[in-house]
């Protein structure tokens, strides 16, 4: 890589850590259109976002584990199915048509504004965060955490995106956890999702290996900086550049995937 690319490397992987720790948004759905810019493919922009998100879902999580706050038992009982599901979807991801790849993206990107509005709603719903106070199981417990997790993986492998997006919903919903404990469990089953895609990716030789450590370094310092930032800045504020982000991205993608298919 030439030094300019290392440069652009480290300002993406700021810029996405940043609008990660103050939009609450994944790394992947940020790094995989920045990537998709800096002139890569869209299977190397999905697999190297894997690769990115491992460095800064492990940090998060060594930091629950070390505040007490990470039950390895629910992150393995959703990151078994995950793991399965990931190979799934990286295999998908290779063989789908570029175009049809980044349209799938795109229909993430407006899944993700749907689902800000439902974990809103449930969080209001939450019950205070004390033992023996979440709300009862909408389905059978096991079935409810094969088919989170399963969902979350199958979205990692074939999007290069962490999966906290539907995983943390889904425990609310389905296994009637609060949102802390959703949120901790998530990011362990995260580090597990993400190795998983990017060691499928690495087999189909989809991987960008420096710049994906680039760019997982560069987020967990930008998270640290606008973590910082977000409680000075009022709720609607924040919202309004969330969406407002998301619906620039997905009018972005789209415009990559017709690019893609009048290419091909």
């Amino acid at each position: 890589m030439t030094p300019i690319q290392i440069g652009a490397f480290v300002v993406a992987g700021l810029f996405a850590g940043v609008l990660a720790g103050l939009l609450g948004i994944g790394g992947g759905t940020v790094l995989v259109p920045i990537l998709i810019t800096l002139g890569f493919s869209p299977i190397q922009a999905v697999a190297t976002s894997s690769l990115s998100i491992i460095i800064t879902s492990l940090s998060g999580s060594i930091q629950n584990w070390r505040m007490g706050y990470l039950d390895f038992k629910r992150v393995l009982l959703l990151g078994l199915p995950a793991v399965i599901t990931a190979q799934i979807g990286v295999l998908i991801a290779s063989a789908l048509p570029q175009s049809l790849l980044l349209l799938a993206f795109a229909l993430l990107l407006m899944l993700n504004i749907y689902l800000v509005g439902v974990r809103k709603q449930l969080a209001k719903r939450s019950p205070n965060e004390v033992p023996g106070a979440a709300a009862q199981p909408v389905m059978n417990p096991t079935a409810a955490r094969v088919l989170t997790g399963g969902i979350a993986g199958f979205l990692a492998g074939l999007l290069g995106i962490g999966g906290g997006v539907i995983m943390v919903p889904l425990q609310m919903l389905l296994l009637g956890e609060t949102i802390k404990r959703s949120i901790q469990t998530s990011l362990g089953v995260i580090v597990l999702t993400a190795i998983a895609s990017t060691f499928g990716h690495a087999l189909q030789g989809n991987v960008v290996w420096f710049g994906g450590i680039i760019l997982g370094f560069g987020g967990l310092i930008g998270a640290q900086l606008s973590t910082r930032l977000l409680p000075k800045l009022p709720d609607q504020v924040v919202s309004l550049l969330f969406r407002t982000l998301l619906a620039v991205l997905i009018v972005y993608t789209l415009w990559q995937a017709w690019q893609q298919a009048t290419v091909t």
